[in-house]
């Protein structure tokens, strides 16, 4: 506790060098961002019509794509928390107290959406067989992936989503209840940040699957979605819009497939270089 109310104590004379500290910070998480948002757009343009859940990527392959995805998205709506942990980090340096280096914080953060990653690979494999196993048409899988949408919309208003949200919106509450020292306590500390961050968007992040875990126009419009409701003052009312907003477009999917990104009729799909045709299957409703 001692620690987090070190920031209360700066010398006058210290307001300057934080701040360009934290202008050097912010344009590191900048930089950092915008080169996964390039990376991201460069892999999806170069995929092409991949079928399955994990777009044919190998397992390293899918978690480096993740964690790519997870900095590109996730840091942006971090960066508050992050500079907040530096803030008095940097107090206590200045104190002659322990010091631990933001990127451990930041690495731990990462660690746990990594371990999202490894998760979500392994639950994108199995459904894909469970898939090919019923032999479900892809009516029925579209459907399915309405069924998510509508889940991660609900999720939106669930008690849960809202404990989490509150910890991501209010970094200092977070500091002042969370502290621990050291290394090991800067480990910890990221990871139980990652751990309400998970907790609050990983539904958002589910439904990427059923509309293209490549889909970077809905990797953007979740990211505005969740820096939204993590720093912006309307942020719980984003979260409800929102909440209608899936549970309204999964309806629709429910009734109409088609209106998902990643539906594709395998009776009209043509035929690639190299590669026979595929054969006819009945889209049956």
């Amino acid at each position: 506790m001692r620690g987090a109310t070190a920031i209360m104590q700066r010398s006058p004379g210290a307001t300057e060098p934080l701040a360009r500290e934290q202008a050097t910070i912010l344009g590191l998480l900048a930089i950092l961002t915008v080169a996964c948002w390039v990376v991201l757009i460069r892999q999806a343009s170069g995929m092409g019509m991949v079928m399955g859940l994990t777009m044919g990527m190998t397992a390293w392959l899918f978690l480096a794509m993740w964690i790519t995805m997870m900095v590109a998205m996730m840091l942006p709506a971090s960066g508050p928390m992050i500079l907040t942990f530096h803030q008095i980090q940097v107090a206590r340096r200045r104190r002659g107290e322990a010091f631990v280096a933001t990127w451990v914080f930041v690495a731990a953060y990462l660690a746990v959406w990594a371990a999202a990653g490894a998760a979500a690979w392994l639950g994108a494999v199995a459904a894909d067989r469970l898939g090919d196993a019923l032999g479900l048409s892809p009516r029925l899988v579209a459907r399915i992936g309405g069924g998510v949408i509508i889940l991660a919309g609900l999720y939106q208003v669930s008690p849960l989503k809202n404990v989490c949200l509150t910890k991501c919106r209010t970094p200092m509450s977070f500091i002042m209840t969370s502290w621990r020292e050291g290394i090991g306590g800067a480990v910890r500390m990221g990871v139980a940040h990652g751990a309400y961050c998970l907790g609050c968007c990983w539904l958002l992040f589910v439904i990427l699957f059923p509309l293209g875990i490549m889909n970077v126009a809905a990797m953007a419009v979740l990211t505005l979605l969740v820096v939204a409701e993590k720093s912006l003052p309307g942020g719980r009312v984003t979260a409800r819009l929102a909440a209608g907003a899936l549970v309204l477009y999964g309806l629709a999917v429910l009734a109409e497939p088609t209106l998902l990104p990643t539906f594709m009729d395998m009776g009209t799909m043509p035929a690639t270089a190299g590669q026979p045709a595929m054969p006819l299957m009945p889209a049956t409703r």
